[in-house]
């Protein structure tokens, strides 16, 4: 137990109830051992080393080493934790029994026995050589006694064993004060957040022996699942044990009575009482669930340790739920508890974390969830399993526009090549779909149907694999997999944050497959539906080829007409669905070259379906091309030089808001110029628009109501904003292009030097995933003012990849935009960014 008088040095600080023990200086493990005396559980005798002094010890500066061994007095065997400021950071393992010597082994035999003796001596020999000293690990494996262990060190240091306490603590200090140092450590560390320059903290504490004549053993115990978080008690128990080694031990017991096997509880059932009334007082003092480290020792129970219990996402949020039920927490303080990124585990299936994996390659984990199914190598064969009622995994180069349909149809999509932000990556997480890209260890030949894997074996078409887009892996054949959970808990959880979040979020929703997704998370409304996808039916693409190839006006507006009945259902299901919600459509944006083929076959098939000569279709084809498509004849330039597309579209719109009203609340659709970076863009384009609705309205004899905006994606509609909110009633920042043009870089080819431009610090994140709040950031304020000092009711969002961002909410907010949009899948992501910032500015 804790001494009677504390002791505190420059260096290390006895930790007691009054001790000035804190997480900033001493980690987060010596604070909440802190907390534990505090609430007078049993915890062994405690030092703590603060962050100073664990670096000087690197440098080779020691703390007074007589005086620390000295707290625990001679013959005591002492332990060293890792106290880093966040239980996330890591840091070394625990090192126990320093101090066990030749005369402590020999006083431990005749009061334990030879046996338990021998064992002690010999893990601690064993520890110290590999752990500390980082001899070689097959020098001391096998059955060898003590001794032998101590002539195999000194025939590897030329030393002998030490027996002194003070010069063993030495170098287990010095050993872990330089781990932390390391690269290695280093890295691993910054990837879970900690800034470069994060401190460690070292405990020193008494070790509680598991080894006794009577009740003694070690475990460790938590009292919820780490699945589900629903009340469960886990852990494991082991008799004549010590430290966490009951986890991982055959003969280790269960805690509680078990039909499978001995457990705590049979032996010892005081003892898990008194744990669950420590649990029950951690779960209401320290107000959450703990896992517990604890030894017994001739019946006599120790808390040695205690950390946040290991949980999944949904046992996180079940738990953060469960303790503002309780009255425990607040429901702003639950909020606050669940990072807005792992919600990405409760929305889609994940792969069971305990199954074997069999990994065929990796990539990058562009898209969450995973999927099983039958390798299928093009859009059409996608199409083919879905109507069999098969699962797929569309398997490509890189996908192009004319593959959507068949990524609506598959279940996964792995790529060879691409990134984060490939068109792949995109349209996965619009449509919830797990995705791998750039996985550039596959051979494709799609010719022959086949995916290789340099050393394993051939993979047919209709072969099956499994598609991890949380990790990134590939994994052959079926795996095992965790449905979502998106009742109980998580709903709670998102009636929280709807409640305190203060912006919108709206869903980007393409088809009433995405809408209906978007409705089930609870959307403010449809921030952007891009209607170009709605093309890519075959039916409609054959529709779509014949206005392309028109070379008459006439002709054009004939093909085009045979499309408005189409579009016009699918804006009435849509406005029917979202019921009286904003609808935010974007006419036609994409180059007309991304319907037509590229490939031989598709052009000689596209000629005989076209009743052409295939030299014509190849002409017409050519004609179209260009040499930069993102920046050619897309947008509102096509939809001034060939304006039938936008015409038709606008009576498409006005036509189904006039069907769906029917009977229900009326619709106000908003229809978004794409590209614009001139206001007389948007005067040529608005004065055709009002033309289609004044004729929808005379034809009809109903009025109705409209909204007409802008898609500000070029860095000039940014700095034009004004004159351009003149005719617009919103200013949807369009990031993605936006980024693009910006940094004059395209997204789907960063990937290919974009980790060495992070790694070597020119970008601190890929802008393409987080928003450059310096650069882009500065257009859409300079944007926003403008917009705002000509019109200041205009509607400002951001309806990029970026919506989903908790950086860009934060930056939405502050600039006073009124929502966000993003896929429908982020959608639970950004609500709860939003009610947590909401919370903090409170």
């Amino acid at each position: 137990m804790n001494g009677q008088t504390m002791l505190t040095t420059p260096d290390f600080t006895e930790i007691t109830q009054t001790a000035a023990i804190k997480t900033s200086r001493h980690g987060n493990r010596a604070k909440c051992l802190q907390r534990l005396v505090r609430l007078d559980l049993p915890v062994p005798l405690s030092v703590a080393l603060s962050f100073d002094t664990v670096r000087a010890i690197a440098q080779g500066k020691l703390p007074d080493m007589a005086a620390l061994v000295g707290v625990f007095g001679k013959g005591i065997l002492m332990s060293v934790r890792s106290s880093s400021q966040a239980a996330d950071w890591g840091g070394p393992g625990t090192i126990l029994n320093i101090g066990m010597n030749d005369k402590v082994a020999a006083k431990l035999a005749e009061t334990h026995g030879p046996d338990a003796a021998d064992a002690l001596y010999l893990s601690f020999i064993r520890s110290y050589a590999v752990d500390v000293l980082r001899l070689d690990e097959d020098i001391f494996a096998g059955p060898i006694t003590p001794r032998l262990a101590k002539t195999y060190f000194e025939d590897e240091t030329e030393e002998p064993f030490p027996q002194d306490p003070k010069l063993q603590l030495t170098e287990v200090l010095r050993s872990m004060a330089r781990a932390w140092e390391g690269t290695t450590a280093r890295l691993l560390r910054q990837a879970q957040g900690a800034p470069a320059d994060a401190g460690l903290g070292l405990v020193v504490q008494r070790v509680a022996l598991g080894i006794g004549q009577g009740v003694s053993g070690s475990g460790v115990v938590q009292f919820v699942s780490a699945e589900t978080g629903e009340p469960q008690v886990t852990g494991r128990y082991l008799p004549q044990g010590q430290g966490r080694a009951a986890l991982s031990e055959e003969d280790a017991q269960f805690i509680e009575r078990d039909d499978r096997g001995p457990a705590l509880e049979d032996t010892s059932p005081e003892t898990l009482t008194a744990l669950t009334a420590a649990a029950d007082l951690m779960r209401t003092r320290l107000r959450e669930e703990m896992q517990t480290e604890f030894t017994l020792m001739n019946g006599e129970l120790f808390i040695l340790d205690a950390v946040r219990s290991q949980r999944s996402a949904r046992a996180e949020v079940a738990i953060a739920v469960a303790l503002a039920g309780d009255g425990i927490l607040t429901k702003e303080e639950a909020v606050q508890r669940v990072a807005p990124g792992s919600l990405n585990q409760l929305l889609h299936r994940q792969v069971d974390e305990e199954a074997a994996r069999d990994v065929l390659t990796r990539g990058i984990a562009a898209a969450p969830g995973a999927a099983t199914g039958k390798i299928v190598f093009s859009a059409e064969a996608a199409q083919a399993a879905a109507a069999q009622g098969e699962a797929s995994i569309l398997v490509r180069r890189e996908t192009q526009p004319e593959d959507i349909r068949g990524m609506h149809a598959a279940h996964a999509i792995l790529t060879e090549r691409g990134g984060m932000t490939s068109h792949a990556a995109v349209i996965a997480r619009g449509l919830g779909l797990p995705c791998v890209s750039g996985a550039t260890q596959l051979q494709l030949d799609l010719r022959k149907k086949t995916l290789t894997v340099p050393g394993r074996k051939i993979f047919h078409e209709g072969d099956i694999i499994t598609v991890d887009g949380t990790s990134g892996d590939v994994l052959a054949g079926s795996a095992p997999l965790i449905e979502p959970a998106l009742g109980g808990a998580f709903a709670t959880l998102m009636t929280w944050a709807d409640q305190l979040r203060d912006i919108g979020i709206r869903a980007n929703a393409d088809t009433v497959e995405d809408a209906e997704a978007a409705q089930r998370f609870g959307v403010d409304g449809i921030g952007l539906c891009r209607t170009e996808h709605m093309f890519f039916d075959p039916i409609r693409l054959t529709v779509m080829r014949e206005m392309i190839f028109a070379e008459e006006p006439a002709d054009r507006t004939a093909a085009l007409e045979r499309l408005l009945p189409m579009q016009r259902a699918d804006f009435t299901e849509l406005f029917k669905l979202m019921q009286g919600q904003p609808v935010c459509i974007r006419l036609f944006d994409p180059p007309l070259h991304e319907f037509l083929p590229v490939e031989r076959d598709g052009i000689r098939a596209l000629a005989e379906a076209m009743d052409m000569p295939v030299s014509r279709v190849a002409a017409r084809i050519e004609s179209l091309q260009e040499f930069n498509p993102m920046l050619g004849m897309r947008g509102v330039r096509l939809g001034i030089t060939v304006p039938e597309i936008y015409d038709m579209q606008a009576r498409a719109i006005f036509e189904a808001t006039l069907a769906a009203s029917e009977g229900g609340d009326p619709v106000v659709p908003e229809i978004m110029m794409p590209l614009v970076s001139a206001k007389r863009e948007v005067e040529l384009v608005k004065a055709r628009v009002d033309a289609v609705a004044a004729a929808v309205h005379s034809e009809s004899g109903r009025a109705f109501t409209y909204r007409l905006g802008v898609m500000v994606e070029t860095p000039r509609a940014a700095l034009r904003a004004g004159e351009i909110a003149e005719s617009s009633a919103f200013l949807s920042f369009g990031t993605n292009d936006l980024t693009q043009m910006t940094y004059g870089l395209s997204r789907d080819d960063a990937g290919r030097f974009m980790s060495a431009y992070v790694q070597q610090g020119v970008f601190a994140e890929d802008p393409f995933q987080r928003l450059d709040t310096e650069g882009v950031g500065e257009l859409l304020l300079l944007g926003a003012e403008r917009g705002r000092q000509v019109r200041p009711d205009v509607v400002l969002s951001i309806c990029g990849e970026h919506g989903g961002d908790p950086d860009s909410i934060a930056f939405s907010r502050a600039a006073g935009f009124d929502y966000v949009s993003c896929s429908p899948f982020r959608v639970p992501l950004a609500k709860l960014a939003a009610a947590q910032l909401s919370v903090v500015d409170k």
